[in-house]
């Protein structure tokens, strides 16, 4: 690697052969955290609900975690999200306007023992899913 006074071609052609194998400059060019990311790097979502489905826990554990499949109205993608705490899944229904965020799992991945799992819902018709579930507030029906 040259350092003299007229070194500036060269060093300027070597970060052109090497930058490829930086991490970073690799990830933005070929927009690879974008394309897994269904909400766009917003950090909430707005979707209607296809329908009520299971999902298996991963092993060791067992068990049905109650979740969703929701369309979102942006982008017109689907996905998979939980219904968190008990007895939430019984104030969500099909055709109904949820608000998905993502469930908090390292580097935007699933969380625990559920697989492919990312989101949550957190809101119904715009209602708090949390103040549903409680009995503080009653669903609005659309």
């Amino acid at each position: 690697m040259g350092k003299g006074e007229f070194a500036a071609e060269k060093l300027e052609k070597d970060w052109h052969k090497w930058r490829l194998k930086k991490r970073r400059v690799k990830r933005r060019l070929l927009d690879v955290g974008d394309k897994y990311d269904l909400l766009e790097g917003a950090p909430q979502a707005r979707g209607i609900v296809i329908e009520k489905r299971g999902v298996e826990a991963k092993q060791p554990n067992s068990g049905i975690r109650k979740c969703v499949r929701i369309q979102l109205t942006k982008n017109g993608r689907q996905l998979t999200a939980l219904a968190p705490r008990d007895g939430a899944i019984k104030y969500i229904d099909e055709h109904d306007e949820v608000i998905v965020e993502g469930i908090g799992g390292s580097k935007s991945g699933p969380k625990g023992d559920l697989w492919g799992v990312k989101y949550k819902v957190i809101k119904v018709n715009g209602q708090s899913l949390e103040m549903l579930r409680t009995g503080k507030k009653e669903k609005v029906k659309r």
